[in-house]
């Protein structure tokens, strides 16, 4: 292995038999270990690490992306949940003084606690059977960063990039492009994975937008989710049981109530859920 050239940090990666025996990937957590250098590079070069930066890393699993990113960020923290990999993290990772390894469910972790008010950056390869719900919580979390560079199963992207009238737009859609803006940057085929997933990857690069013009956030969550509980039917029979009045509702928002949930936009949504607080 290349041992990096960054003696200012005193640090060399430890590379012996034991390190070598790293646990195998584990279906219960999803996991598909990146090992092709190019995409790995790919994302690097997407990040763009730099001294002034801290990154924050989601499932390192056994350092592949870690190894690249503490060569050049100012700091890195991993969040690892998976209980097997800490020793083998702890150990290739030793001597790393930008380094910490904090063990813990992503899922719950506060991450706006953890950077104190400094903006930091994300970089992930997650789980797929955790990606929906890790997303909203990084929507929630989202003041904690100044970008997130994530991959996920090509389906989902496809879904979170979705443009209003799209079929693959939904909740999930709606909720991240309230509050992030998404830019889709490349696919990672399956056989860049061990063990090599049946399906295809994306990664997206999510920015958090400046003025989020959302009065009530719980509202807002609960009328989107409503309209879309049943795509096929109209924005009128799907909201009628929660929102009184719904068809004069609708048209008060200048929103025909003939329409489905995927043909809005964010600024519709939101002026939706405004007429409704106005009645």
């Amino acid at each position: 292995m290349k041992r990096p050239n960054n003696t200012k940090k005193g640090w060399e990666l430890r590379e012996d038999a034991r390190v070598k025996r790293t646990p195998f990937a584990k279906k219960s957590f999803g996991q598909n270990f990146l090992v092709d250098h190019n995409y790995i590079q790919k994302i690097i070069n997407a990040v763009d690490p730099t001294p002034d930066d801290l990154i924050i890393e989601i499932g390192p699993g056994r350092g592949a992306l870690t190894e690249r990113l503490v060569e050049k960020a100012g700091k890195v923290i991993a969040i690892e949940l998976d209980r097997t990999l800490i020793p083998v993290l702890n150990q290739k990772f030793e001597p790393v003084q930008n380094f910490e390894l904090v063990e813990t469910d992503a899922l719950n972790f506060d991450f706006v606690a953890l950077t104190a008010g400094r903006k930091a950056k994300l970089a992930a390869n997650l789980p797929y059977n955790i990606s929906t719900a890790i997303l909203q919580r990084l929507t929630e979390q989202r003041a904690a960063f100044s970008e997130m560079v994530l991959m996920f199963q090509k389906e989902v992207v496809e879904r979170i990039t979705a443009r209003p009238g799209n079929g693959d737009r939904g909740f999930l859609t709606v909720i991240v492009e309230a509050y992030l803006q998404a830019e889709w940057l490349f696919d990672v085929p399956p056989t860049a994975f061990r063990p090599i997933p049946k399906v295809d990857s994306s990664i997206v690069r999510l920015s958090p937008r400046e003025n989020v013009d959302i009065a009530d956030p719980i509202l807002f969550r609960k009328i989107v989710s409503a309209g879309f509980m049943q795509k096929r039917k109209t924005l009128f029979n799907n909201l009628k049981g929660i929102v009184p009045d719904a068809n004069r509702v609708l048209e008060n928002a200048a929103i025909d109530p003939r329409r489905r949930a995927e043909t809005l936009t964010v600024d519709e949504w939101i002026e939706l859920c405004a007429a409704i607080q106005r009645t």
